[in-house]
């Protein structure tokens, strides 16, 4: 019996972070800083990064990568941040970008899932 191995064209990681402190996740200064320093660490080559501000609190942001994106949506009144990262290259890696934004944004709990995008083969 021959057990076939698909490949995918990239990995989708989401990720919820929760129980993070207000403060953490309400500027959207220091939430884009921190995600641009997480692509950067993860050996993601970025090419721009867009993030809004909502009043009176919240933030939404990308960060593109030439292999992909890190995106970011947060609701500092819940302490809840919604994080995916998608990439189609093996040499990022996204733990240490999740290693990264755990230490800044001090999340209680965080859950993931994986999922492989563009199966085939």
């Amino acid at each position: 019996m021959e057990i076939m191995t698909k490949k995918a064209l990239g990995i989708h990681t989401i990720l919820e972070f929760e129980g993070c402190p207000y403060e953490r996740l309400a500027n959207s200064g220091e939430v884009e800083q921190a995600f641009r320093e997480a692509a950067r660490r993860s050996n993601a080559t970025i090419v721009d990064s867009l993030f809004h501000y909502f009043n009176p609190h919240g933030v939404s942001g990308v960060v593109v990568i030439a292999e992909s994106h890190f995106t970011v949506h947060t609701w500092p009144e819940h302490g809840y941040a919604a994080i995916d990262f998608f990439t189609c290259s093996e040499g990022v890696d996204i733990n240490v970008a999740i290693e990264h934004l755990r230490e800044l944004l001090q999340p209680e709990r965080i859950s993931q899932k994986i999922l492989k995008r563009g199966e085939f083969g």
